[in-house]
C-alpha cells in the first residue's frame, strides 16, 4: 500500500518534470550516499545500479554476460532500504526491466513501486554483443506494458524510457529520436539517451524529441555544466555511476598508498565523523 506521504514524493516528483528549467538528480548507491546527497539539497535522489553491483562486490553487467548481473530481487532490496531511508523521492535504474517480456518489465515497474520507488528507467540494451539493442517494437511494447503497470497503481510514478542507440556501433542519432518518440507515445514521461555529451547531439535531441530528456553527465568527455544544459534545454540531469567510481577511485588510491609507501596522506582530505555523525543524526540528513 502505497502511504500519503509516498504519494506526495511521487507527485512532486513528477510535477518537476512538467515546469520549465533544468533540475539535476545525482546518483547513490547506499543509504549514506543517499543521506548525504539529500543533505546537500537535491529535490531527489536516484540510484545507480553500477553503484550498488560494486557495493555488492560484482561488476556492472555490460557485456560481461547474465550470470553477472544482479538480480532483481537483490537490486531492489537496495531501491527499498535507500527509499526508507530518506525523506526525498528516489528514482531507480532499473536496468532492462529483469527480463525480456512486456509481462517481465510490468512486474518489476509494480515491484518498484512496492519497494517505495516513485519514479523509474527501462533501457532497450541487451548486454549481447550480437543484438546490443531489443528490436524497435519490443522496446516499445515494454514501455506501453510499464505505463498499464504504473496506470494500475494509481501512483504518478515518473516512467524514463532509455535508449542506448549512442552507446552501440550500429546505431545512432536518427534511431535514438525514433525510439524517443515512440517511448513517449508509449507513455514514457521522460527520455534518457545515455551518450549524448556534445552540445550539437544534444540540441536535436531536445529539438527532436516530444518529451523531457535526460542526460547523464560525470562521464568521461562531457564537461558542460548544469546551467549550459539548461540553456540547451535539457530537463533533468543524472550523474549515473560516476560519483560511486570517484569513491572507489579514492579508495584504490589509498590502498596503494598503503600498500607501496606504507604512508596514509590519503586521511589528510576526509569528512570528519563529527560530520557523518551529524549528516546520520537519527537516520535522517541535519
Amino acid at each position: 500500500m502505497t502511504t500519503p506521504v509516498r504519494l506526495a514524493q511521487a507527485q512532486a516528483f513528477h510535477d518537476l518534470h512538467g515546469q520549465p528549467g533544468c533540475f539535476l538528480v545525482p546518483n547513490a548507491w547506499d543509504i549514506g550516499s543517499a543521506r548525504i546527497l539529500e543533505a546537500a539539497g537535491f529535490p531527489a535522489v536516484a540510484t545507480t545500479s553500477a553503484g550498488i553491483a560494486f557495493s555488492l562486490g560484482r561488476p556492472d553487467h555490460g557485456y560481461l554476460g547474465a550470470e553477472t548481473k544482479l538480480d532483481r530481487d537483490t537490486m531492489l532490496d537496495r531501491v527499498r532500504s535507500i527509499a526508507a531511508g530518506i525523506s526525498v523521492p528516489l528514482t531507480a535504474d532499473l536496468e532492462g526491466g529483469y527480463g525480456e517480456s512486456p509481462e517481465d518489465v510490468a512486474e518489476t515497474i509494480a515491484m518498484a513501486i512496492a519497494a517505495g520507488a516513485v519514479g523509474g528507467n527501462i533501457e532497450d540494451f541487451t548486454g549481447r554483443d550480437d543484438r546490443p539493442l531489443l528490436e524497435f517494437d519490443l522496446a516499445v511494447d515494454r514501455i506501453r506494458a510499464a505505463r498499464a503497470a504504473i496506470d494500475t497503481s494509481g501512483v504518478p510514478f515518473v516512467l524514463v524510457g532509455r535508449t542506448d542507440c549512442l552507446l552501440v556501433d550500429d546505431q545512432g542519432l536518427p534511431e535514438a529520436v525514433r525510439r524517443g518518440n515512440a517511448f513517449r507515445e508509449a507513455g514514457a514521461d521522460c527520455v534518457f539517451v545515455p551518450g549524448a555529451t556534445d552540445p550539437d547531439t544534444i540540441t536535436t535531441l531536445v529539438t527532436e524529441i516530444d518529451a523531457p530528456i535526460n542526460i547523464v553527465v560525470g562521464l568521461t568527455g562531457n564537461r558542460l555544466s548544469l546551467a549550459e544544459l539548461r540553456e540547451l534545454g535539457v530537463r533533468r540531469v543524472t550523474i549515473g555511476g560516476s560519483l560511486a567510481r570517484t569513491i572507489y577511485h579514492h579508495v584504490w588510491q589509498a590502498a596503494r598508498e598503503m600498500a607501496e609507501h606504507g604512508t596514509f596522506r590519503y586521511a589528510d582530505d576526509q569528512l570528519p565523523q563529527s560530520r557523518l555523525n551529524q549528516l546520520f543524526h537519527n537516520g535522517r540528513p541535519a
